[in-house]
C-alpha cells in the first residue's frame, strides 16, 4: 500500500548540465570577470569546467539568445560590447516593463511589496557614502527587480531578467559614470512615496525621469 500523498507527486526535472554551465558563465559575465569583448573559447571552457564540449556549446547558445554573448561568423563567440545605442535600447525596453509594473503596484497597493521596496531603499541609503558604488548599484538593481516582481507577472519578470543582466554589463563597464549616490537614494525614495500615493501620472513621470537620468549618466562615456 502506497503512502498517502505520493500519488499527487510528479517526477522532478533535474537541471541539465548546460543550464548549470549557463548560470555560471552568466554570473561571470555580469560580474565583469569576463570583460566585454572577451572571446569564449569552447574547448578551454570545457576543460576548465570538466565537461564535454556539447553542454558548453549549448550554454553558449543560450547566452547568445539572451543577448549576453554574440556569435561572429568565422571568429567565434564573444561577450557583448554595449555602446550608447545599446544602452538606450535596453532602457527603452526597461521603461515599458517598469511603467507597467509601477502601475500595477500603484493600483494594488500591496503592502508586502511596498515594504520590500522601502527596505531596499533603506539598505541603499546605509550603503551610500561608503565608497563602494558597486554595492549601491546592486541595491539599485534589487529595487527595480522588486518593482517588476510586484506586478506578479511571471512573463514580465522573465523578460526583465535578461534586461537586468544587460544592465549589469552597462554598469560594470561604466561605473565611473554612475550617478551621485545620495541623489540615487532620493530618486528611489521618491518612487516609493509616489507608489503609496494617489497620483498615478506623477508616478509614471517619475519613472520616466529616473530612467532618462540613468541613460544620460551611462551614455556620458561616449561623449568623453
Amino acid at each position: 500500500m502506497s503512502q498517502p500523498g505520493l500519488e499527487e507527486l510528479t517526477p522532478v526535472n533535474p537541471r541539465t548540465t548546460s543550464e548549470i554551465i549557463a548560470d555560471r558563465l552568466r554570473g561571470q559575465i555580469v560580474s565583469g570577470a569576463f570583460a566585454p569583448g572577451s572571446r569564449m573559447i569552447e574547448p578551454q571552457l570545457a576543460t576548465r569546467l570538466g565537461v564535454s564540449r556539447g553542454p558548453v556549446r549549448e550554454a553558449l547558445q543560450r547566452l547568445v539568445q539572451e543577448g549576453l554573448l554574440t556569435n561572429i561568423p568565422n571568429r567565434g563567440v564573444f561577450v557583448v560590447e554595449l555602446d550608447a545605442a545599446d544602452i538606450r535600447d535596453i532602457y527603452t525596453a526597461r521603461r515599458a516593463i517598469e511603467r507597467e509594473a509601477a502601475t500595477q503596484l500603484h493600483r494594488s497597493k500591496s503592502q508586502a511589496h511596498l515594504d520590500r521596496l522601502a527596505a531596499v531603499v533603506d539598505e541603499m541609503r546605509s550603503l551610500a557614502g561608503q565608497g563602494d558604488s558597486r554595492l549601491v548599484a546592486e541595491q539599485d538593481l534589487a529595487f527595480h527587480s522588486a518593482l517588476v516582481d510586484a506586478a506578479e507577472s511571471p512573463r514580465l519578470s522573465r523578460m526583465f531578467t535578461t534586461l537586468l543582466a544587460e544592465t549589469r554589463i552597462c554598469l560594470g563597464s561604466l561605473m565611473d559614470f554612475y550617478p551621485e549616490q545620495d541623489l540615487l537614494v532620493a530618486e528611489h525614495q521618491q518612487l516609493v512615496v509616489l507608489l503609496q500615493g494617489e497620483d498615478e501620472q506623477a508616478l509614471l513621470d517619475a519613472v520616466n525621469a529616473h530612467l532618462d537620468s540613468a541613460v544620460r549618466d551611462l551614455t556620458r562615456a561616449d561623449e568623453n
